[in-house]
């Protein structure tokens, strides 16, 4: 029996978080071992003793035996399948490609497939220029494993991928928080301001699903559910489980929000009484003996209306008040916090609290928010505080 007879499709389900259905699979190269037990093929396609030529055939057998499976199986939703960018760069005529010659075959809803396009490398004029093809013909985009290797922001920037695949290793390393954690956040705003949608693969776990949830991600593949297996599922298969995901998701989340508003309501107290002493001749050891490091208030500093820093930064660490001028003349002007309470005065809405987006403290390296609010008609006091509820 020859390798390419022993290469065939298993398919992994990817489910809607929302739905609670799987609403697709990617189909992936399987192969036997030498003990006849089903693995990956991957090692085989990454093997550099095997020309290209080759490589594209198997991968081209594998696809063709997808596509029928598929167009002969009862699954209602999505078939995911890989293509590389390398060998895209060896496409001649893009006016006859494989893959939509085996669609017409088979008699594939073009609308129910999704190329998705593996590795960093490849010319990327030509990956636009298939990509405007495959949707010409009905077909959408994926970009795999984004943010492993290179970033790939110029290729999601050209291609304007209809979905967006997360690295397994990056989604996973961000479930346990940190800076792959904010980059998994960033890289879900840019999904939703793009009208991208959002793959998380490698979820294994509760948590992982979790963590999913809570950057906004829609569609959700991994061992949590099911390794790639040779039969599609019912599209309600783990209906229940997801449901019961969700809602210890929710029982979670409702209890840190409740923290939350507990948080911001102690920090509300602490501004007015804040308020109150800037007004007179304040004294910080007095106003140390209030729970201020305790609620998260980091430091506090004035403004005038045009946006400079005219007093030192109060910071309170250690039960202790103490003022830096280091940034005395410093202009805020330029920061969203500062103009958009402004814009609210202009609008006659001057008794909001306008809060920054999370940064990270160069000082102190927390994660923190900066409030603003109106002082007096001269002034607008701004405070540094933690974001842990936030």
């Amino acid at each position: 029996m020859n390798q390419e007879k022993k290469l065939f499709p298993y398919f992994q389900p990817i489910v809607g978080a929302a739905c609670g259905s799987i609403i697709g699979y990617e189909a992936l190269a399987r192969q036997y071992d030498a003990n006849g037990r089903v693995i990956s093929a991957g090692a085989l396609f990454s093997s550099p003793d095997i020309v290209a030529d080759q490589l594209i055939a198997w991968d081209r057998s594998i696809r063709r035996q997808a596509l029928q499976q598929f167009s002969e199986s009862n699954c209602t939703g999505y078939l995911t399948i890989n293509i590389s960018a390398a060998w895209i760069d060896q496409l001649a005529d893009f006016n006859s490609l494989p893959t939509l010659l085996m669609l017409e075959e088979f008699k594939v809803d073009r609308s129910r497939i999704i190329i998705e396009i593996t590795e960093s490398k490849g010319d990327l004029d030509k990956l636009v220029d298939i990509a405007r093809v495959y949707r010409r013909h009905g077909l959408k985009i994926a970009i795999d494993d984004f943010g492993a290797g290179f970033s790939q922001l110029e290729r999601v920037m050209a291609i304007q991928p209809d979905i967006i695949k997360l690295d397994m290793q990056l989604f996973q390393n961000a479930a346990k928080g940190g800076i792959a954690s904010d980059v998994v956040h960033l890289i879900s705003r840019l999904a939703k301001r793009t009208g991208c949608r959002i793959v998380c693969e490698g979820v294994e776990t509760d948590e992982d699903f979790h963590f999913g949830l809570s950057c906004g991600a829609q569609y959700m593949q991994g061992y949590l559910f099911s390794p790639a297996t040779a039969e599609f599922k019912k599209p309600m298969h783990y209906h229940r489980q997801i449901s019961l995901i969700r809602k210890s998701f929710l029982d979670k989340t409702l209890v840190k929000e409740i923290q939350k508003i507990q948080f911001i309501a102690n920090i509300k107290d602490l501004i007015e009484l804040l308020k109150t002493a800037l007004k007179t001749d304040f004294n910080l050891n007095r106003l140390a003996a209030h729970p201020f490091e305790k609620s998260g208030v980091l430091r506090f500093y004035l403004c005038n209306n045009d946006g400079d820093q005219i007093s030192s930064n109060f910071n309170f660490a250690d039960g202790k008040w103490f003022e830096d001028d280091t940034q005395f003349g410093f202009n805020w002007a330029w920061r969203p916090y500062f103009y958009q309470l402004l814009a609210l005065e202009s609008a006659q809405d001057s008794y909001r609290i306008v809060t920054s987006e999370r940064y990270r403290d160069f000082n102190t390296d927390m994660l923190c928010k900066t409030l603003s609010l109106r002082l007096d008609e001269k002034c607008i006091l701004l405070i540094d505080i933690a974001a842990e509820w936030t």
